[in-house]
């Protein structure tokens, strides 16, 4: 079968502000640059910022149409969670948060308990959970 779990994805969302999106996805949680690219200023043109570690097999992907930007709107439900299987470090957070993030409680009582949310300059929400994936 040609989708299967080892099947690359890509997290596609817009963004206000691509360099305050590459200060915390990049310099915050210390994603790379996969891919950047910048459209220009016309209709249907778009700058992109694609940021991932080399060895997985997922990349966020964010765009900025400067002619026609598109609103972030996410809730609170919108979630990336990344499983740490360790205590999740302050020092990560609190790096997340020099970065433009917000530290967040969760409306969902599991997240508050295993892990941290912190919003990214958009409004997105990322989820530092302790828990490793297989226990989760």
């Amino acid at each position: 079968m040609p989708v299967n779990g080892r099947s690359h994805i890509r997290i596609a969302r817009p963004s206000r502000d691509l360099a305050a999106a590459e200060r915390f996805w990049g310099e915050g949680l210390g994603l790379s640059v996969v891919w950047r690219a910048e459209g220009g200023s016309g209709p249907g043109e778009h700058d992109l910022l694609m940021l991932g570690w080399p060895d997985a097999d997922w990349h966020l992907e964010l765009v900025h149409e400067p002619a026609r930007p598109v609103e972030p709107r996410p809730t609170e439900e919108d979630l990336l969670v990344i499983y740490v299987d360790e205590p999740v470090p302050e020092d990560l957070v609190a790096r997340l948060e020099a970065h433009g993030g917000k530290r967040v409680p969760s409306p969902n009582p599991y997240w508050n308990q295993w892990g941290v949310t912190v919003e990214d300059p958009d409004g997105y929400r990322l989820v530092l959970c302790e828990r490793g994936w297989s226990n989760a």
